[in-house]
């Protein structure tokens, strides 16, 4: 077994460091990334593994398998979607279903990598800011690992992810403001007292998580390329990693030539800072102060990433999209009655974006089109609700309730 060989490398200026407990360039305070020294792979490395993104193990940064922390995350469905694609006019649409990880969200890929460095680097405790699903996930894997877990969310998320994150164990600390103001509490904390915040001081770490997305999806496809991808975008970090992942396959020749992929950013009105700076051809992500949208999970104001989102648009001759709260929800609907996926409202943004995609003639009925579905609709059954009709009650008659069913 032949790991691959690690450093950190500046996005920015591009200086290297060792593997460390580090996320900062001292030089430039750019973000630093995992870079790989990759040993030989081919499509036949990863037959007969475990159906977890554990077995791509060679391409992530953990550099013993003894300090794995495993919940059975990943190799999760690629759906074909026939009943929805021929709704739209689409011949060869897919569904990336992370809705059906063991705490229902693509949370489990980063968070699991993070908490895996995490015990690597012998930290004590771990934590994470989060808008609800990171919370479930690092709580879950916490548990796993036996380390504390703190999280730092806004008060106003979600019932059912708080009570995911409690059930777990975490220590919920529920911060009366945006994710942004939890966001800066939980950096402010983790630094001083050493904890692995696993989406800020573990972020080069954490991000490596989600390129499991790429090396799932281009195998499940028998190795071939996407031409179109929709992706929800809150940090932007998913989708920044999406592209390092396809790009680290065509380094180690599993895929052939990536650079044809279009990305789509997908973003919710009311938090939909680098839709808006895509429209106005800017290089600058302006804030959002108060974010207002039924997708809580991506109300993050100021996306992390969101200057290189739209770098990688510009890589990948992409395009940036929003949608209302009302498309949200149809949107959440009609996947849920043509393929039998109950998504979140994140999920409701890609597929709602898809449709635009389609209207708007940027996606060719027989592109090969992969539609990233990233929670499970029972996390945020509140929203749902408000559009579903009500259950009409009738009493144990037979002849009564048959003649309501046709």
């Amino acid at each position: 077994m032949i790991l691959a060989r690690t450093s950190l490398q500046c996005r920015e200026c591009k200086k290297e460091y060792e593997t460390a407990f580090k996320y900062v360039c001292d030089d430039c305070f750019g973000p630093l990334d995992v870079k790989y020294d990759f040993p030989t792979l081919t499509k036949e490395t990863f037959a007969n593994r475990e159906q977890t993104y554990w077995r791509y193990f060679e391409l992530l940064p953990i550099e013993n398998k003894s300090n794995i922390v495993s919940i059975g995350a990943g190799m999760t469905p690629l759906t074909k979607a026939d009943n929805l694609g021929k709704k739209l006019g689409l011949n060869n649409l897919y569904i990336k279903n992370d809705s059906v990880n063991p705490t229902f969200s693509f949370k489990d890929r980063p968070a699991g990598v993070a908490i895996s460095k995490a015990k690597e680097f012998g930290l004590t405790a771990v934590g994470c800011a989060s808008t609800g699903n990171l919370a479930s996930a690092t709580a879950a894997h916490a548990a796993r690992a036996g380390l504390p877990c703190h999280v730092f969310a806004p008060s106003n998320i979600e019932m059912a992810k708080i009570a995911q994150a409690l059930s777990y164990g975490a220590n919920y600390i529920a911060v009366d403001g945006t994710y942004d103001d939890a966001n800066r509490i939980a950096a402010q904390i983790g630094d001083s007292k050493g904890i692995g915040i696993v989406n800020i001081n573990m972020r080069s770490h954490y991000v490596e998580g989600s390129k499991t997305f790429s090396y799932e999806v281009a195998e499940q496809l028998d190795w071939q390329v996407p031409d179109q991808l929709i992706i929800p975008v809150g940090s932007g970090a998913m989708l920044n990693a999406i592209c390092k992942g396809f790009e680290e396959l065509q380094t180690v020749s599993l895929l052939d030539d990536v650079s044809n992929m279009h990305m789509i950013a997908a973003q919710p009105h009311g938090c939909a800072p680098i839709v808006d700076a895509f429209k106005k051809n800017s290089k600058e992500v302006i804030p959002v102060e108060n974010p207002d949208t039924v997708a809580k999970s991506l109300a993050i104001g100021d996306p992390g990433d969101g200057r290189y989102v739209l770098k990688r648009l510009q890589q990948y001759n992409g395009f940036a999209e929003e949608c209302n709260d009302q498309e949200i929800l149809d949107a959440i609907l009609l996947l849920a009655k043509t393929e039998g996926i109950f998504t979140e409202p994140a999920g409701g943004v890609s597929i709602s974006i898809l449709q635009k995609m389609v209207e708007q003639g940027k996606i060719d009925k027989n592109d090969k089109v992969v539609c990233y579905v990233t929670g499970n609709g029972l996390k945020a059954t509140e929203s749902i609700m408000q559009v579903l009709p009500q259950p009409t009650i009738y009493k144990p008659n037979i002849n009564e309730i048959s003649a309501v069913v046709q």
